[in-house]
């Protein structure tokens, strides 16, 4: 066990200490289809079959870190951080003890106000939204955090864009950067899960100031006279397009979901729905569901919009878009729908798949529709 114990504060002279938590539960339910992995969702979760995600996110966050000479680490035991950073051979002390059984929500807050009465400078987390509260209600916004995305939802402002952005946050904060504060926002997953949403501000952290890092909290849909317009406009530009015996994959938003309107069709409006010759074939799919349609279907397309106000198309929200359909679908069979009001608020789009090399194949200038008969080039980063 690589553990290290302060002797002095000579001996910290230098050092940064930062405590490092995992939630390793957290957007388990995302290719399974889920709306979250809470509560009960983790046992339906691993019942589908889904695997952890928030390990990897850590190990790819902890391997783009310059400087680890120049840190200490504070572990959440066992999953929640130290078996990594003992995998990774990396010095750290355990703070807290889970006696043997799963994590929970009380745990993260109890553990994260013990790194702060340790001396963590910051606290890195892996999670998503749920565990951005958590971490808000143990420490609000004195300590500085940093969150590494592993969620379902990941709506918070205070998110990075991806892990490696979010050591790229700690280098900067090595580099004293100075500090921002974000937003926490939280969803009721209840609500979420019956195809509701309703977000709700809990309050601000601060995390190193690092803009190009960072992504931004979701914005509201809108709901004006204008936007909607522009979602039936672009809409019926869409299904006058549309090919006979192809599959369309929907994706999740308000904007996806004005095509379905415009057909006098139902659709989940935060599900992925499967649209054949005219007709929703199945609803709310899983990564499972979309990779067996694909190989039914040879002829695809999946038409995704931006999470307004972050620019996502993949990786928030949309999880069953995993890398590994992504591919299966083809780069050059995603359609990108937005309303120019929408669009007009965001410099970039942005996709986060847990896949560099599929996140490059991705980046670039795409078009977008945005209304009947319009298209605008918008680059993806």
């Amino acid at each position: 066990m690589h553990e290290f114990r302060f002797t002095s504060e000579t001996e910290r002279d230098g050092m940064k200490t930062i405590g490092m938590i995992i939630n390793p539960v957290a957007g388990m339910g995302g290719a399974v289809g889920l709306k979250g992995t809470d509560g009960e969702m983790y046992q339906k979760a691993l019942e589908l079959g889904a695997q952890p995600v928030a390990p990897d996110q850590a190990r790819d966050f902890l391997q783009h870190i310059n400087r680890k000479d120049q840190i200490q680490f504070l572990a959440a035991p066992g999953a929640m951080g130290a078996n990594l950073l003992r995998e990774m051979a990396l010095p750290y002390q355990v703070i807290g003890n889970l006696n043997g059984r799963p994590s929970n929500s009380a745990d993260t807050i109890t553990i994260s106000r013990e790194m702060v009465s340790k001396g963590a400078d910051l606290i890195v987390f892996v999670g998503g939204d749920g565990t951005a509260r958590d971490l808000y209600t143990a420490v609000g916004v004195e300590t500085p955090v940093i969150a590494i995305p592993a969620g379902v939802k990941i709506f918070s402002g205070i998110f990075a864009v991806s892990a490696r952005a979010a050591a790229g946050l700690l280098n900067a904060f090595l580099d004293e950067s100075g500090f921002t504060t974000e937003e926490i926002l939280d969803i009721d997953e209840t609500a979420y899960r019956n195809n509701q949403l309703q977000s709700q501000l809990f309050g601000y952290m601060k995390t190193p100031q690092a803009s190009t890092f960072l992504q931004h909290s979701k914005s509201a849909s809108q709901s004006s006279g204008s936007e909607l317009h522009d979602q039936l406009a672009l809409a019926e530009w869409v299904v006058e397009k549309m090919l006979p015996d192809t599959l369309y994959l929907l994706g999740p938003g308000t904007t996806v979901k004005a095509i379905t309107d415009v057909m006098g069709l139902q659709k989940t409006l935060l599900g992925v729905d499967a649209l054949h010759n005219g007709e929703i074939i199945l609803m709310d799919l899983s990564e499972r569901d979309i990779l067996a349609l694909l190989e039914k279907y040879p002829q695809h397309f999946v038409i995704v919009t931006p999470i307004g106000g972050n620019g996502f198309i993949f990786g928030r929200g949309n999880k069953q878009f995993t890398a590994q359909v992504i591919r299966k679908i083809g780069v050059k069979n995603i359609i990108i729908v937005s309303t120019p009001g929408k669009v007009s608020s965001m410099a970039q789009l942005r996709v986060d798949t847990h896949d560099e090399t599929l996140d490059q194949d991705l980046t670039g200038f795409r078009q977008v529709v945005i209304g009947y008969r319009e298209s605008r080039m918008i680059k993806v980063v």
